[in-house]
């Protein structure tokens, strides 16, 4: 599946003890900025500001400049922005009644919208490449001066893996009831949880979007598609429960902004790890994210037809262990 062995020195031993510390470093910063409110508003609203200057300046002739990788680490960062503001913008109106943005409504639309897109900007690039490169290997610019570069190759599995995706989008259920982590001794970190996102959404997620990575970003999986996914899911079934989406969307900003930063990592250095463009092991993976996300398809409107219930808005699966366990969280 992965060749670890470049032309800059890289070796098996290398690679597992580089993508270590990119798992310990995006568990860890999540867990950091997630505990502390300035700590977050630092890291996704200042950072960013002052990284997007040095990217279009003294960094403009080796950063990624392409509308992908930049509509990812800005919608990735404004989805943070949007997250952080859920959890701690509150006033009072002018009848001397207190508020909290978790419970407008209108705020509540925010998360499932921003996942969307950015589910929807993966899938229109798995069709893109497999439009365009149709099962023919093809070196493809990885920046602006094209010193570096990838292969793509491009087929069917662009296709069923983006058809996995548009389930994924359709099976996003019970965004009114995100709610808010209350404050214990051990944890004030005031996490966004969504209950209605249970653990088997999460794992059809991870799956499209490893293929996703793997499909589009073939010299980028062994990091963005594997180290990047199991942060957030281990924080989001261990000390952070119920809160994946704020812990995804954490971890993908931060690694936006490093690869952005440090684009010769992944590309030019040591620590790159390609795919073995074995056309075999791209069916099989996007096979199996479409067959995940078909069956919690299914399991979404079997759902839907026994509790003759709306599943966009309203709670769907307030019956299930997953669900109440993190419920019983909330403020």
């Amino acid at each position: 599946m992965f060749i670890f062995a470049n032309d800059f020195g890289g070796s098996f031993i290398t690679s597992l003890l580089s993508w270590l510390l990119v798992f310990a470093a995006l568990f860890g910063l999540n867990e950091v900025t997630r505990r502390s409110k300035w700590t977050g508003f630092a890291a996704f609203v200042v950072l960013p500001i002052v990284l997007t200057i040095l990217w279009f300046t003294s960094l403009k002739e080796t950063t990624y400049l392409d509308w992908f990788h930049l509509a990812k680490v800005y919608s990735s960062t404004a989805g943070c922005i949007g997250f952080w503001c859920i959890r701690f913008v509150h006033g009072t109106d002018k009848n001397g009644k207190e508020w909290k943005l978790s419970e407008k409504k209108w705020a509540l639309c925010f998360p499932p919208l921003i996942l969307a897109i950015n589910i929807v900007e993966a899938c229109l690039r798995d069709f893109e490449v497999g439009a365009t490169y149709q099962s023919v290997v093809t070196a493809a610019s990885a920046f602006k001066d094209g010193a570096y570069s990838f292969n793509l190759i491009g087929g069917p599995w662009n296709y069923m893996n983006g058809i996995a995706g548009i389930l994924n989008i359709l099976t996003i259920t019970g965004w009114l009831g995100i709610c808010i982590r209350k404050e214990t001794a051990k944890d004030k970190s005031h996490d966004m949880l969504w209950p209605d996102m249970v653990w088997f959404w999460i794992v059809a997620y991870d799956v499209w979007n490893f293929a996703y990575t793997y499909n589009c970003l073939p010299s980028h999986a062994w990091y963005c598609g594997i180290a990047l996914l199991l942060a957030p899911t281990l924080c989001a079934f261990t000390v952070g429960k119920g809160a994946w989406l704020q812990h995804r969307a954490q971890t993908l900003a931060l690694w936006c902004m490093f690869a952005q930063t440090f684009p010769t990592f992944q590309d030019a250095s040591k620590f790159r790890v390609d795919s073995t463009y074995n056309p075999t092991i791209y069916t099989v993976v996007s096979a199996l994210a479409l067959a995940i996300n078909l069956a919690v398809f299914v399991y979404m409107i079997t759902k839907v037809v026994k509790k003759k219930q709306n599943p966009y808005g309203p709670e769907l699966y307030t019956d299930i262990p997953a669900y109440k366990e993190v419920k019983e969280l909330a403020e």
